[in-house]
């Protein structure tokens, strides 16, 4: 008996997934770890056959085509469909916002952008337009309280969640949920699990 690819339906255009690399677990095929394929879509009269090939074993290599069934297609629409969270992180050490950077976007769907002038912070929110903004207190030029400041005037900025990042609260004190001005605070050195927490808590819940 031949098999039958499943048809599925299409929560998003076809041409937004076909052709792109998704990656996912061919259980059905036995496999229960982590593989990449390219995306391939076949309409029918009746809906559409999602696949996707993917490579296994070294010695030699085979290679596998593996079909979505309806719960796998709508888990891969979702993650085509979620935009990643704009996070601007405003500290005038570089090393330590590039490594934020990486690893925040390593971690989770973030777009991260670094401005390490803090006069350059507010022209900067505006044009990024972040979900939130990493905002160090102690920097050159201006503070992280004028910034602030700043932001909360514009009215086109003023809704965005300030996160203050500072070594002038320590880790329990800022675990306390403790507020610098209204925002929420993280203490320095950076704990990334922790500050996800902080990002999460501060963008506004869908409804």
């Amino acid at each position: 008996m031949n098999y039958r690819p499943p048809i599925v339906s299409l929560a998003i255009p076809a041409e937004k997934i076909d052709g792109h690399t998704v990656t996912f677990r061919p259980v059905r095929d036995g496999i229960d770890s982590e593989v990449s394929g390219v995306i391939q879509v076949v309409e029918r009269s009746n809906g559409f056959n999602v696949n996707a090939s993917y490579i296994v074993g070294q010695n030699p290599p085979q290679s596998h085509v593996y079909w979505f069934d309806q719960s796998e297609i709508d888990a891969i629409a979702r993650s085509f469909m979620k935009e990643k969270r704009r996070i601007l992180i405003v500290d005038d050490d570089r090393e330590s916002t590039h490594l934020v950077k990486i690893l925040l976007e390593k971690a989770g769907d973030y777009l991260v952008l670094e401005e390490n002038a803090a006069a350059k912070a507010h022209q900067s929110a505006r044009n990024f337009r972040p979900d939130v903004i990493l905002l160090d207190i102690m920097m050159p030029e201006k503070d992280g309280a004028e910034v602030a400041a700043q932001i909360e005037a514009d009215p086109e900025l003023r809704s965005t969640p300030i996160i203050f990042l500072t070594a002038l609260v320590t880790m329990p004190e800022a675990k306390t949920g403790l507020r610098i001005e209204g925002h929420r605070s993280l203490a320095k050195p950076i704990d990334i699990p922790e500050l996800i927490n902080r990002i999460e808590e501060s963008l506004p819940r869908a409804p």
